[in-house]
């Protein structure tokens, strides 16, 4: 391997973006939680305490190359699997009793973490691991060997999956299945398969939704749906038509988006309430601080920092860092899809934090260690292939 094809081993690009969403993110908790909700710096400073520990995160897991990674997965998988059932155990039951959720685990003085965040991470690299293991044994593609993978895949997403739908996380197990769909898609199997499985999911969900406007009666016999579940598309599709705390939140939000303008009413000025504005609905203090101008700075940020992480891919060409960055991808970008279509009323809420941005220390840590493993690619610019044969790692020219 020619090291002098790569003399640029830090990633500045893919630094640099994430250094401006710190800002960002600083910058909208002091002024949500100081100068409009008149509080302390304590949340700020925790942010800030956070974003130590991420970037200390990211210094750990970029020291390990490709070889280290693939042999550490299925541990890795199998460790994140035993948090996910020791969650349903062990959650902060006074917080389950405020938000219905069981994601959280309390660690006394030091606050709450969310395991399935890290879980995500476990995912990733799992994912990534059977479809390279796969393809390098499968080197003939045929309909059997894609449906063979399929069934691997689904094998290794259900079961963390079903941990977090057992959480009430309905949020976090779609970031979980827009993962899995990612890694699919770059899998190579053959559209004429993934285009009947798409077209028949999009089908189902079309016809729940239809079921939960006309003919809730049928869902509610089933006993597979919660009251808070309907609540949340009722509040997606009719936002001012109820006068539950989702609807008072997504007007609010509306509202405070609404009139930023296209500049914004300055730093620290607001004159909207909105509920959870520091966390979920931290777009809502861009919006309305900075307004249009600062909302589109935002996404274009985000845009830039897929953009690095994808020519990171295409510098390494490496097939199990392709598919770890696919996973670290779809799950950055389906956070800020999410996070940001709820805030403006397009998606239904779902309590996906903005990443890099809202408050949360399990959530940044999370999206710190896929920068992590990003950086790590570049930092080691190795090409390997893998055998179709047990563990064993090869390391090619």
């Amino acid at each position: 391997m020619n090291n002098e094809k790569y003399p640029q081993r830090i990633d500045y690009g893919v630094i640099l973006s994430v250094m401006l969403l710190a800002i960002i993110s600083i910058v909208s908790i002091y002024s949500t939680t100081v100068l409009i909700q008149d509080g302390g710096v304590g949340m700020t400073v925790r942010q800030v305490m956070w974003y130590g520990l991420g970037a200390l995160a990211v210094l750990i897991v970029m020291q390990f190359d490709s070889e280290q990674l693939w042999k550490m997965t299925s541990y890795l998988y199998v460790l994140g699997i035993i948090l996910l059932i020791m969650t349903l155990l062990f959650y902060d039951r006074p917080l389950a009793a405020r938000t219905g959720g069981k994601s959280w685990i309390r660690l006394g003085p030091l606050g709450t973490i969310q395991p399935s965040e890290f879980g995500k991470i476990s995912l990733i690299l799992m994912l990534a691991k059977v479809v390279t293991k796969h393809n390098s044994y499968y080197r003939q593609r045929d309909y059997q060997n894609d449906f063979l993978l399929l069934g691997k895949l689904a094998l290794v997403s259900i079961v963390p999956l079903v941990l977090v739908f057992m959480q009430n996380d309905l949020g976090t197990a779609l970031v979980y299945i827009a993962i899995a769909v990612g890694v699919i898609l770059l899998s190579g199997v053959k559209w004429q398969i993934l285009l009947p499985i798409f077209l028949v999911i999009t089908i189902i969900g079309a016809t729940l939704i239809l079921l939960v406007v006309f003919r809730r009666d049928l869902l509610y016999q089933t006993g597979l749906f919660a009251p808070y579940q309907f609540a949340r598309i009722d509040t997606w599709l009719f936002p001012h038509s109820g006068r539950s705390d989702a609807n008072y939140q997504i007007t609010q939000t509306l509202k405070a988006i609404g009139t930023g303008g296209v500049f914004g009413k300055g730093f620290g000025v607001s004159d909207v309430y909105v509920p959870v504005r520091e966390s979920d609905m931290i777009f809502a203090t861009i919006g309305e601080n900075f307004g249009f101008a600062g909302g589109a700075f935002l996404i274009f940020i985000y845009f830039v920092l897929v953009y690095q992480m994808i020519k990171v891919v295409y510098d390494t060409k490496n097939e199990f860092y392709a598919y770890i960055a696919t996973g670290v991808i779809m799950m950055i970008v389906f956070h800020v899809f999410e996070n940001i279509g709820m805030n403006i009323g397009l998606l239904p809420i779902t309590g996906i934090p903005l990443p890099f941005v809202s408050q949360g220390g399990s959530s940044l840590l999370g999206n710190m260690m896929g920068i992590g493993l990003i950086m790590s690619m570049r930092y080691h610019h190795k090409s390997y292939f893998f055998s179709g044969e047990g563990e064993e790692f090869h390391p090619g020219s």
